[in-house]
């Protein structure tokens, strides 16, 4: 039997995950009639601290037609190539997750290996030397890719580092363009139909019963429908994340703004750096069993560079993710649907997931439970692969004397966690599984930069002789040294290209 079609979708909760929902269900729902509304109330503050991303970012914002330079104007953003590690690695150290690859493969074999041989022979040239983005962030320089690029060593991702609540309201004004309706009033019931427990309507402050089909929770770290109403239970991985409080401040510029986002260890936990155009974007993630709120307050305060704009704020938060984020007629994005901690400035990417997965398995024509426990596996695939990759940050970590940071280099880290690790310091192997969110290029940042040195490698690799192997490392790197010197530096393209006012 044919069910009848969605006509009506309620989004619930504004900020960052409302916005990016209704606005990607506008353009995805574009001349279908479809009405979507959105619940958001002025009285509820959003977090609104997401102000980093990684490369799925540009590629949404290309879905919904955005302009870029006037993206960038309108959030005051600048451009991102990668996010620098400080300190992770031992005192003094530094490396950089490019978003991009490294190198070429040399007759079919990866390049890892190529590079292992090189050093097994006393090349001592870092990793980072053989990866475009790497070299632009050492000097703070930046160019987009060119559109027409014929050499893959000029390949590479990039993203954005923007005001998150200017970026919300940037996309209200597009999602309302399109027709999208937004009501300021708060959800004081849930109201589900009797026969299947499906929702059927919300009754708000002001008076109003708002009835729909499908219902979106953006509500936050409430999950007012998914998790409150409709009883989806919550998965703790704290026992491999164990962080669960962020102190956020923002900061004036006193610099050029980096084209990266840095990550710096400090006592109990990281602190961010993320510099805006117009100011800079300071937090301290910590675990409050190694430290105390004040204490973390004075860490965060003395290691900002520039005055502060007002006192850091307290976010409490616990790591894991929804047994489902999609129940009933009820999707939950955001921080409805789990919490990842923001190492890897995945929090936005993984509401970009969830509305992927709300188009791919969209019920046009009634709600199948095949349909969703699909969807729900492929969102439990995508969070679980970001959790392993964000674990592998801590177990690897070097900060030797710190009970945290002890602690966390000697936890039992998850089951395909560990085989990936142990298969990369056998043979120098990439494993990869399904369509993970973070590519052989990420993983490897990780491995060069906390010194992972496999056992051994592609055997394959020691065919080329000594002397064609220094010769091809040698032109990848000088290709790769005279792109970047002919690159502006970072303040200078975005003063030509998005300068905010």
């Amino acid at each position: 039997m044919v069910q009848q079609s969605i006509k009506k979708i309620v989004v619930v909760g504004g900020g960052t995950a409302g916005w990016m929902a209704a606005s990607g269900l506008a353009k995805f729902l574009e001349g279908s009639g479809t009405r979507i509304d959105v619940i958001e109330s002025s009285s509820i503050g959003t977090v609104g601290v997401g102000e980093a991303t990684i490369p799925t970012i540009v590629g949404f914002n290309q879905y919904l037609g955005l302009d870029e330079p006037d993206f960038m104007r309108r959030t005051q953003a600048t451009f991102k190539l990668g996010i620098r590690f400080d300190d992770w690695a031992g005192p003094g150290s530094s490396f950089l997750h490019p978003f991009a690859n490294y190198g070429v493969p040399l007759n079919g074999i990866p390049f890892q290996n190529m590079w292992l041989r090189a050093r097994l022979a006393g090349d001592d040239t870092p990793m980072a030397d053989y990866c475009l983005p790497s070299v632009l962030a050492r000097t703070g320089r930046f160019a987009l890719p060119p559109p027409d690029n014929t050499n893959p060593l000029g390949e590479f991702g990039y993203a954005y580092q923007f005001d998150a609540t200017l970026y919300a309201g940037y996309l209200r004004e597009y999602a309302e363009r399109r027709g999208v309706q937004c009501k300021d009033a708060r959800v004081l019931e849930v109201n589900v139909r009797s026969g299947d427990g499906f929702v059927e309507s919300l009754s708000l402050d002001s008076g109003e019963c708002i009835e729909g089909d499908l219902f979106v929770d953006c509500s936050g770290f409430r999950s007012l429908l998914v998790g409150q109403c409709l009883e989806a239970g919550f998965e703790d991985w704290s026992h491999w994340l164990p962080a669960n409080r962020a102190l956020a401040v923002q900061s004036e510029l006193v610099e050029p703004p980096e084209p990266f986002t840095r990550s710096i260890t400090r006592e109990a936990g990281w602190q961010w750096h993320i510099p805006l155009q117009h100011r800079v974007g300071n937090g301290y993630v910590f675990c409050s069993e190694y430290q105390e709120e004040e204490q973390a307050r004075e860490t965060l305060l003395k290691n900002i560079a520039g005055n502060p704009l007002g006192e850091p704020r307290l976010l409490s938060f616990q790591t894991g993710m929804r047994e489902v984020f999609w129940k009933k007629n009820c999707v939950a994005l955001g921080l409805a649907a789990g919490f990842m901690e923001p190492l890897e400035s995945t929090s936005i990417a993984l509401i970009q997931a969830g509305i992927r997965l709300l188009q791919a398995f969209y019920p046009s024509h009634g709600f199948r439970q095949c349909d969703i426990d699909e969807a729900n596996r492929q969102g439990r695939e995508i969070y679980e692969q970001m959790r392993d990759f964000l674990i592998l940050h801590y177990k690897l970590n070097r900060r030797v004397g710190d009970a945290f940071w002890d602690d966390c280099r000697g936890m039992d880290i998850p089951d395909a966690l560990a085989h990936k690790l142990a298969v990369y310091q056998s043979r120098a192997y990439l494993v990869e599984y399904g369509t993970e969110p973070f590519k052989d290029g990420s993983w490897l940042s990780m491995y060069a930069g906390f010194g992972v040195e496999p056992e051994s490698f592609d055997s394959r690799a020691n065919h080329m002789s000594e002397t064609d192997l220094r010769k091809s490392l040698d032109q990848m790197k000088t290709i790769i040294s005279n792109a970047a010197n002919l690159a502006p530096v970072h303040a200078s393209f975005l003063q030509g290209y998005c300068q905010g006012k």
